[in-house]
């Protein structure tokens, strides 16, 4: 990707997208790392094993709770102070999550994964930073570029946690300590970042529609709903899968390989996601999306070897890929500029939320829903179904109706 690809006006997005890329690859690796070890090492740590994934949860709490306030920032003092911060909490998440190891407290180990979300929540921010510069016909492939970046990450995260999760005596200390590093050396790139601060809104300037009128507008609301969806039922299933793998007699070595397919299945689209978009819209797109997910229940369903495991997270990082970019997609040409920093902030909040809701029925469904690891699986996979449901009935609807907002 090159300046010369696209016209003169995209210059600086080119940049940004860049940047924007490097950052997901480096500082995006960190959230596979903790995904992996997260809810092996709440099993360790909880008293009680329906609480497991409870340290994935609070991350994906610390998100959502981090949503509206990180994006107020972003729109009052730019996206470099936003994803400065975004780092900050990593470093300080990873840190306490340390602590909590070093020291066996649950609590502390919680509060880090709480500190984590912040971080989470400013790599959600990524997608939308890289549509802000860019033209109408270089948007999708913008965010899907800066999407792609996952691809690096992926590789980089579950070797990495192979490497240190026992590289000292207290298992995944080693993780944590290099998460740290991560944050500290991935923060240097937002200093490269080329995006204009949002200007002060004069006193007759437009204010745009409010949250409730954003959230009545048919464009917006489907696009969160399959969003939600798309991220949730991802987490649901991802958050579960080392436990389902170790449960059923495997290494953690084989769920990390696992993981790193996923998260490979779920970035390595986007160099064509954004294409494709522009071929075959955006609505055919996401509901693409939604049958790859469905695919990914069957198929999990169907058997608990090795090959059942890979080909299903496959299938769910095919299935996230497609739905999640194709609604960030929409949700990017559905506002208006003054109302930026409202829908991104009022989407991330409700994404996140309910992503926040998945991982903790994950832990819940894995450990506590049957008497084997097996029956905790189906357990997890059945539940998918409701949800596919609700997002694909409303992009049924949506598909029904005029063109609008």
């Amino acid at each position: 990707m090159t300046d010369s690809t696209y016209p003169r006006r995209d210059s600086r997005a080119v940049r940004n997208v860049a940047v924007l890329t490097a950052a997901q690859a480096l500082l995006g690796a960190q959230m596979p790392m903790i995904f992996v070890i997260g809810g092996l090492a709440g099993q360790t740590l909880a008293t009680n094993a329906c609480f497991a994934t409870l340290p994935i949860s609070l991350i994906v709490l610390g998100s959502m709770l981090s949503a509206q306030p990180l994006s107020a920032v972003m729109q009052r003092f730019g996206r470099r102070t936003g994803f400065f911060l975004g780092a900050t909490g990593g470093a300080v998440g990873a840190a306490i999550g340390a602590v909590g190891l070093m020291t066996a407290s649950f609590p502390l180990f919680l509060l880090g994964s709480l500190f984590t979300g912040l971080y989470m929540s400013a790599q959600g921010f990524y997608r939308f930073a890289a549509a802000d510069t860019a033209s109408d016909a270089f948007r999708p492939k913008a965010i899907s570029y800066v999407m792609a970046g996952g691809l690096v990450s992926a590789v980089i995260g579950p070797q990495l946690v192979k490497l240190t999760s026992d590289a000292m005596v207290v298992p995944f200390l080693g993780t944590y300590l290099t998460v740290i590093g991560i944050n500290a050396v991935g923060a240097l790139l937002f200093l490269l970042l080329d995006i204009p601060r949002p200007p002060v809104p004069s006193e007759d300037a437009p204010r745009g529609r409010t949250r409730i009128e954003l959230l009545r507008t048919p464009r917006v609301a489907v696009a969160i709903i399959c969003a939600m969806v798309s991220y949730a039922l991802m987490n649901l299933v991802m958050t579960s899968t080392p436990l389902a793998v170790v449960g059923c007699g495997f290494t953690q070595g084989t769920a990390a390989d696992i993981v790193t397919g996923h998260v490979l299945a779920m970035f390595a689209p986007s160099f064509f996601t954004g294409h494709l978009i522009a071929r075959f819209g955006v609505e055919r797109i996401m509901a693409t999306g939604l049958v790859l997910l469905a695919a990914a229940g069957g198929v999990a369903l169907a058997g608990v070897d090795v090959a059942y495991f890979f080909v299903a997270l496959v299938l769910l990082g095919l299935g996230w890929n497609f739905g999640f970019i194709g609604a960030t997609s929409m949700l990017a040409g559905a506002h208006r500029p003054e109302e930026r920093g409202r829908v991104q902030g009022l989407n991330d909040m409700i994404v996140f939320g309910c992503v926040t809701l998945a991982s903790l029925a994950s832990g819940g469904l894995m450990n506590c829903s049957g008497g084997t690891a097996e029956q905790g699986w189906a357990a997890v996979n059945i539940a998918m179904a409701p949800f596919l449901a609700l997002a694909g009935g409303a992009l049924l609807w949506l598909a029904l109706r005029p063109r609008s907002w």
